[in-house]
């Protein structure tokens, strides 16, 4: 299957090409270009005109997707074992093992159709390969497939991306913002430059009142702990979510999970509103209720990876008794046809001859191959032969599918949106009353301990160095480790934008940067504020400035270096653990606890920024020629000649910071490119 990487990105417009209109009356292709069934469907309401230039705007590019012969397999996992001959054995055996048996397979050789106008449900028990199947659809799927998927004759391209909508199990919405803010926001990032904001508003509550999300659309998102609209209402704005934009193809992975009867009911009905207004809708459903089932124009049911059953929903239970399978007691459709897929026919009543000369003794498994070989002699050939009859699709419609469309706004236009979202979504955290009472204090506490402090004797200046490096340590642990779990916690969020070309990863890494620079930089200056007075530190206006510059560079140097770690590793867990480990090493080479450390590990200092951002801290606070301990016997000394600043030279300044400036940038640098490797996308 030629499908390219999933996460390119090709610059593209939300405008579509010179195509044709859609009218209401009947298809207006000419017949040649379609099959009977897809005359035939619910999808003939649909009218494209091929011979009027201009595309209606208000109906989305009609998608006839066929695939044909899909096999998707992945790598068979080696479980780790202590027992070193155990792995050795095991290696050699891997060695010799045929191809075949070192993969499993998921799909087995799936074949079916859907045009606009329709629903196709993908049916099975769990496990079954409903979802990678869905996946292999949207293109989200590339490596170890086989088969052939096309859209209007032409396969899968990046142009696609934002033609294909992919609601999937998992809500994945920012708590924080209510319903209205996530589609307005993605209403102001996906809709065409072409609109005003007036329109996007406009499509947001034609939206919000299609799903019947009027009641709920000042609600926060919430989920987990935290109290928030109902799963229905987030399922529905999670399709609203996609359905924003007019996708041609919408792609839902079992929307109906966690829902009450009623609510998956609504919810069909919406998606069959939607369907009648062009698009084509595929929907994995695990046990819908027999009300949910007759809305389905077209059903695929899957065992095992193997195709059981594919055709009009309103067929098979026809198709199945015609192989005399019927149920003994009444039954919803559903549950018969998830029994049938599992074997399970306690109350099914099944034709005894198949159980003949069989070698296996598991009547499931009999049961499962037997449905699977009719299929294989009975439907697939019917649709492969149909799927072979038809002519292309209409040559404006293969040419519509791969024009490549830009950017719905300008790179400005983005960041002006994406940072009124970033800080929306983060607010809480930059506003934190404990982070608020953290800072609040440990600055109090410091400044009692340190209270009026004085660099009058050797050992007063020690004491005073100290603190500096205090602040040091723990301005750079709090700024590393508020930022280097940023974006582990929002991966979700950033993949599933990322795979609709929702925005410039560029933009994205900006945006969170500098909005994350409010806290960085408002807590450290609340913290000073109170600190530096009471700390004794030297009074004067230029001191306190430049003290508190230095304190601000070194927590946006460390923020930096979250940022990098965070974006490096993409997990909460492990990014907290290399963090930690970083964190040490540089605290251990700062300059304060060892000063002399052996020339064989002396490079280490140059790599850390708390090492520069201390020397910092002291040229501005401390000159050199400042007296102290004048009263020892050896009388007045300079402070450059005290034993604390041996290998600190109190004079300049410029150099420490130009290299932490450097350093900030070049940690932001490597973290937006460790974000394009682990996102896989190119601006």
């Amino acid at each position: 299957m030629e499908i390219g990487r999933e996460n390119e990105i090709v610059d593209m417009s939300m405008s579509p090409p010179v195509v044709g209109s859609i009218i209401n009356n009947d298809f207006c292709y000419h017949k040649e270009f379609m099959s009977q069934p897809y005359l035939q469907n619910k999808y003939s309401e649909i009218d494209i005109d091929t011979e009027d230039s201009n595309f209606d705007q208000n109906r989305p590019l009609p998608i006839f997707l066929k695939f044909e012969d899909v096999e998707y397999k992945v790598r068979n996992n080696q479980t780790g074992s202590g027992n070193l001959v155990k792995t050795m054995v095991s290696k050699v055996t891997a060695q010799l093992t045929v191809e075949e048996d070192r993969y499993k397979k998921i799909l087995k050789g799936i074949t079916g159709s859907i045009g606009p106008g329709e629903i196709l449900a993908l049916m099975g028990p769990s496990g079954s390969g409903k979802t990678t199947l869905l996946r292999v659809i949207g293109g989200r799927l590339v490596d170890n497939v086989k088969g052939k998927v096309t859209y209007n004759d032409v396969r899968f391209t990046p142009a696609l991306k934002r033609r294909i909508g992919f609601v999937t199990q998992e809500d994945v919405l920012f708590p924080q913002l209510t319903v209205e803010e996530t589609l307005v926001f993605s209403a102001l990032l996906r809709l065409p430059s072409n609109m005003s904001k007036q329109q996007k508003y406009a499509k947001v509550d034609t939206t919000i009142k299609e799903l019947g999300l009027e009641r709920c659309r000042h609600t926060k998102i919430a989920g987990g702990y935290l109290k928030g609209i109902s799963g229905g209402e987030r399922k529905r704005t999670c399709i609203g979510y996609e359905i924003l934009v007019d996708p041609s193809l919408l792609l839902l992975d079992e929307p109906t999970s966690g829902l009450d009867s009623s609510s998956a009911n609504k919810l069909l009905l919406t998606l069959q509103g939607l369907a009648k207004a062009g698009r084509t809708i595929i929907t994995t459903i695990h046990q819908p209720s027999s009300r949910i089932f007759h809305m389905f124009d077209k059903l695929l049911l899957i065992s095992e990876g193997y195709p059981v059953y594919y055709g009009k929903a309103k067929e098979t239970m026809e198709y199945f008794s015609s192989l005399r399978f019927t149920p003994q007691i009444p039954m919803n459709p559903a549950e018969f046809l998830l029994d049938l897929a599992t074997g399970q026919v306690n109350d099914i009543s099944v034709p005894t001859d198949i159980f003949q000369d069989q070698e296996s003794s598991d009547p499931s498994k009999i049961v499962i191959e037997y449905l699977q070989l009719k299929y294989k002699s009975l439907l697939e050939p019917k649709e492969k032969e149909e799927n072979h009859r038809v002519a292309s699709t209409p040559e404006q419609l293969q040419l519509a599918i791969q024009v490549k469309m830009e950017w719905s706004s300008s790179w400005l236009d983005q960041f002006v949106i994406l940072s009124r979202r970033t800080y929306r979504a983060r607010r809480k955290d930059y506003f934190d009353k404990l982070r608020l009472v953290q800072a609040l204090g440990i600055a109090l506490l410091l400044g009692l301990l340190w209270w009026k402090s004085s660099t009058n004797t050797e050992a007063g200046l020690r004491d005073q160095v100290g603190l500096a490096f205090y602040i040091c340590i723990f301005w750079t642990s709090s700024c590393i480790f508020a930022a280097v779990y940023v974006f582990p916690f929002e991966k979700y969020y950033l993949i599933k934008e990322s795979k609709a070309d929702m925005y410039r990863l560029s933009v994205y890494y900006a945006c969170s940067t500098l909005c994350d620079m409010v806290a960085t930089l408002f807590y450290p200056t609340f913290f000073m504020l109170i600190l530096y007075f009471m700390a004794g530190f030297k009074r004067a206006v230029a001191s306190f400035f430049l003290t508190l510059l230095t304190i601000l560079l070194i927590a946006i140097t460390s923020q930096g270096a979250g940022e990098m770690f965070g974006a490096a590793i993409m997990s909460v867990k492990r990014a907290g653990t290399a963090a930690s480990l970083i964190l040490m090493l540089f605290l251990l080479t700062g300059g304060y606890y060892v000063q002399h450390i052996p020339k064989f590990m002396r490079w280490l200092k140059y790599l850390s920024f708390m090492y520069y951002g201390f020397r910092l801290l002291l040229k501005v606070q401390y000159s050199g020629e400042q007296l102290y301990d004048c009263g020892s016997n050896g009388g007045c000394r300079p402070l450059q000649s005290s034993p604390t600043f041996d290998i600190v030279n109190l004079k300049g300044g410029l150099k420490e910071v130009w290299i932490l400036l450097a350093m900030a940038l070049i940690f932001r640098l490597l973290a937006y490119l460790c974000l394009r490797v682990r996102i896989g996308r190119k601006n």
